[in-house]
């Protein structure tokens, strides 16, 4: 593969290096570093000219600090005269300030939408936004990829009892995903309706569907302080399901998560690697890992010669 390079930001340098085997290419040199003032400054450490770039950059740890260090990685190549600069970003920062829920809230995604298009990026590749319509922010392309592919093949080979199972939506608004990953299995789904009366915090919850002696599958695209899944799982075991597993793309596991899954009655948390996930898995070992480095470096592929990516949301690459 001529003229591309992939460079790694600092948030997921694993998922990155796991790109690039999967490419056959080198991680492009590139020095990320703070001076004494906390300033972020990066040096690319090869020519870009004429290259078609590709920079990985996750949404996660130092969220504000790897979104600017992303934003100068971008213009730093932009203005080296760089043909083209795609921004690879897994797990999307902000993706959950995308309304105005109420008076004087920021919609900060857009924001970030601004902020990409600004530094320079004329492609943005990204995995499971909390609202597709996300993408509408931007002006310039934006492939949403799905876990879904990868989270069916992993229900099929780790949970025998998956043709006696039910899918479970922990919200209302991750219904559509859970029905579609329903229909694939040909099995039930149900839904949990939840009150919040503030963020992160939820009241009360009420079971819609049948989940009595069947595995429950909860599905969700990210968790963060997994007090929704947590109590969506007692909701389900006292509602009559056998086992409850939960499978979430973005396992974000802030503040009491790890001690709140611990203390679940989960068989197994899956979650993908758009979010590293080493530390966590020695606190849990609940905690299990999808890897989807496979997909995010066939859509780079894809994207790089020409070809259509919807491939993608229905097949794991092999």
């Amino acid at each position: 593969m001529p003229n591309i390079k992939i460079f790694s930001g600092s948030s997921h340098p694993d998922l990155s290096q796991k790109i690039a085997d999967r490419l056959g290419l080198e991680l492009g040199k590139v020095v990320t570093k703070k001076f004494s003032n906390q300033e972020t400054c990066v040096e690319i450490g090869e020519s870009v000219r004429g290259e078609d770039v590709y920079i990985v950059q996750s949404g996660c740890g130092e969220i504000n600090d790897n979104l600017m260090e992303l934003l100068i990685m971008i213009n730093a190549c932009k203005i080296a005269s760089a043909s083209r600069v795609s921004a690879v970003i897994p797990c999307f920062p902000y993706a959950r300030q995308d309304k105005k829920d109420k008076s004087r809230a920021p919609i900060s995604a857009k924001l970030v939408a601004n902020m990409l298009s600004v530094s320079g990026a004329d492609h943005i590749i990204t995995m499971d936004l909390h609202a597709s319509q996300i993408q509408g922010f931007f002006d310039i392309p934006v492939d949403n990829l799905y876990a879904e592919p990868a989270v069916l093949k992993w229900i099929k080979e780790n949970i025998p009892e998956w043709k006696n199972c039910t899918i479970v939506s922990p919200d209302a608004g991750g219904a559509k995903r859970v029905t579609s990953i329903a229909d694939r299995l040909n099995v039930d789904f149900a839904l949990i309706h939840k009150e919040r009366k503030k963020a992160n915090e939820v009241d009360r919850m009420v079971l819609v569907g049948d989940v009595t002696d069947r595995v429950a599958i909860l599905v969700d695209d990210m968790a963060d302080t997994c007090g929704t899944v947590c109590h969506a799982a007692d909701k389900l075991i006292s509602a009559g399901a056998t086992k409850v597993y939960a499978i979430l793309t973005h396992g974000i596991f802030s503040g009491p998560a790890i001690s709140r899954i611990n203390n679940a009655c989960f068989e197994a948390v899956v979650v993908t690697n758009t979010i590293p996930q080493e530390e966590k898995m020695k606190h849990c070992p609940k905690i299990q890992v999808i890897d989807i480095s496979m997909i995010l470096a066939e859509a780079i592929r894809r994207t790089h010669n020409g070809e259509s990516v919807s491939y993608l949301f229905s097949h794991v690459p092999l």
